[in-house]
């Protein structure tokens, strides 16, 4: 068996699993060894899905809805979102036949990348970013360009690095506001000048709005497909369902694009996995029909969800050598530990050992100077947490 390696492909022994996934698992089993272990990795809400939508989910078993349904999603949740486009996203026309539904929101930006990425195309990704972005454009033969950010500049992309960055071989930028792993959202006068430049040279754009109903301190989301007719036709939205209604692992992503597009994807997903889980998509459809009930509950998170982020934003600012920055969307945080001189691997891995406190390093995300931490956790990890980050600071670092 030692050389059975030999018959593995190269795409398959390049890819680098998931950190955020690998810190989770860990934590899950040193709990399960009895270990009392903050966890501040998981990216999923610590809520519950609201009740009705798990109700509609369970009557379509009932139904007998647990057949095939159609590779793209249901008929009439894809008209529904293709109405919410319309009428909250401000998008200025939107066909069922412009949206997929996937399973799950990684899905659907993967499948977005195959659909339009050539070999030797570059994709402009601007760090620190989500982990699975560069190895989705590696596994469509593509070239991930990096562009660095930092808290100076709120981790946003300058409009004067982008197109620096510009080549004949660019094909597509990728935004993502609310931001995984800083929290950083994008202004509406920032999305419309970066997203104007790329129609300027023809670039298309994959806006990643997964976390885009998790907002702070009253930042405003813009979806970049609203801009004007030329910025639909070049925007590819992904969103979904896991963030915002805590239905992580229902798996349910969604897509938006111009038809040619969303046909190749749809046609993609055809082959690859048939249809996102119909049940599921019954649930999701319940979420649709009841928009301001569901919306209530969202509400509800967001309030638990402000306090925490505040609670755990001043508890590292008060620990010396962390600089946090502000964050004001989706439940992370994406503290500076550079003044700690360590790189921020060495810094989990001890921080976990000695401590028994799982954080995700920065190098996955592009990021030789931060570490990220999920306020999706309980106000007793917060609290448990923040103190142990604090003694291991003081004992490991102190001069």
């Amino acid at each position: 068996m030692d050389g059975f390696p030999k018959f593995l492909s190269a795409r398959a022994t390049a890819i680098q699993p998931s950190p955020t996934l690998a810190v989770d698992a860990k934590a899950k089993a040193l709990k399960a060894e009895g270990h009392d272990v903050c966890g501040f990795g998981a990216g999923e809400p610590d809520f519950d899905t609201p009740e009705f939508i798990k109700e509609a989910c369970i009557q379509a078993i009932h139904d007998g809805k647990t057949k095939y349904a159609p590779a793209a999603g249901l008929a009439e949740l894809r008209q529904a979102l293709a109405d919410q486009f319309v009428e909250e996203k401000g998008v200025a026309s939107c066909a069922p036949s412009q949206v997929v539904v996937s399973p799950g929101g990684k899905y659907s930006c993967y499948l977005a990348i195959q659909a339009v990425c050539n070999p030797g195309d570059e994709v402009l990704i601007p760090a620190p970013y989500w982990v699975s972005y560069p190895e989705m454009v590696r596994l469509a033969g593509g070239v991930p360009k990096i562009l660095q950010t930092g808290p100076e500049d709120g981790f946003r992309l300058d409009p004067n690095a982008l197109r620096e960055a510009l080549t004949e071989k660019t094909k597509l930028l990728i935004l993502n506001s609310p931001s995984n792993p800083t929290g950083a959202v994008y202004p509406p006068e920032l999305i419309r000048e970066l997203v104007e430049i790329c129609i300027e040279h023809g670039i298309l754009v994959l806006s990643d709005e997964i976390y885009e109903y998790l907002l702070y301190d009253n930042s405003e989301h813009l979806s970049p497909a609203s801009i004007s007719p030329e910025a639909a036709k070049s925007v590819i939205t992904v969103g979904g369902f896991s963030k915002t209604f805590s239905m992580t692992g229902w798996r349910l992503g969604t897509l938006m694009a111009d038809r040619p597009i969303a046909k190749a994807v749809s046609d993609l997903q055809s082959q690859t996995t048939s249809n996102a889980t119909t049940f599921a998509q019954y649930g999701a459809l319940a979420a649709m029909r009841n928009w301001d009930q569901a919306m209530r509950e969202v509400s509800d998170m967001l309030q638990v969800f402000d306090r925490r982020r505040m609670k755990l934003f001043n508890g590292l600012n008060d620990i010396p050598g962390i600089n946090c920055f502000r964050s004001t969307g989706a439940f992370y945080l994406f503290p500076d530990i550079r003044e700690l001189g360590v790189a921020p691997v060495d810094f989990a891995a001890r921080l976990l050992e000695k401590k028994m406190v799982a954080v995700v390093a920065g190098e996955g995300f592009g990021s030789q100077t931060g570490i990220r931490l999920s306020y999706a956790t309980s106000d007793d990890v917060l609290e448990k947490g923040l103190g142990r980050l604090k003694e291991f600071v003081e004992e490991e670092f102190s001069a």
